[in-house]
């Protein structure tokens, strides 16, 4: 029973933290949010999660040594939860099978953007959208006429 909780705990803290930086993100920190309610480490938990998640969005890109530590952290969290009988295997599987599914939605994929202007010189601010409407600048600088 420890192998399948020590697994299962690992498989939980692997996926919760490949969603740490991902659109998806809210949703799985609520999940493990409630989980850990059951405690009394809900609020605690919470505050954990956003700051690893931090801590990754704060770092390089190829930050393996940080994401291997909050790998190990959750795994150990998860795999106490288990043992203090708070949380059952199927408490923690439902969780797990919940992240795995953020996990697969295109969402939760992070996008690479590369955002290019062209076209000459920019006298004032640059915004790339969908649509905007209704916007209006107000730009006076050297060389330019002044606008109302």
């Amino acid at each position: 029973m420890e192998t399948e909780f020590a697994a299962l705990a690992l498989s939980g803290a692997t996926t919760l933290v490949s969603l740490m930086v991902t659109d998806s993100w809210i949703q799985a920190r609520d999940l493990v949010g409630r989980l850990f309610s059951r405690i009394g480490a809900g609020d605690a938990t919470v505050a954990g999660l956003d700051a690893d998640r931090a801590r990754l969005l704060a770092g390089d890109a190829d930050d393996s040594q940080a994401t291997r530590e909050i790998t190990e952290r959750w795994h150990a969290g998860l795999y106490r939860l288990l043992q203090t009988d708070s949380a059952t295997i199927d408490d923690l599987h439902d969780v797990l099978s919940s992240l795995q599914q953020l996990a697969s939605t295109p969402a939760a994929r992070p996008v690479p953007v590369r955002n290019a202007i062209n076209g000459g010189v920019q006298h004032g601010p640059v915004i790339q959208s969908g649509r905007i409407t209704g916007l209006t600048f107000h730009v006076q600088g050297p060389g330019l006429p002044a606008q109302d």
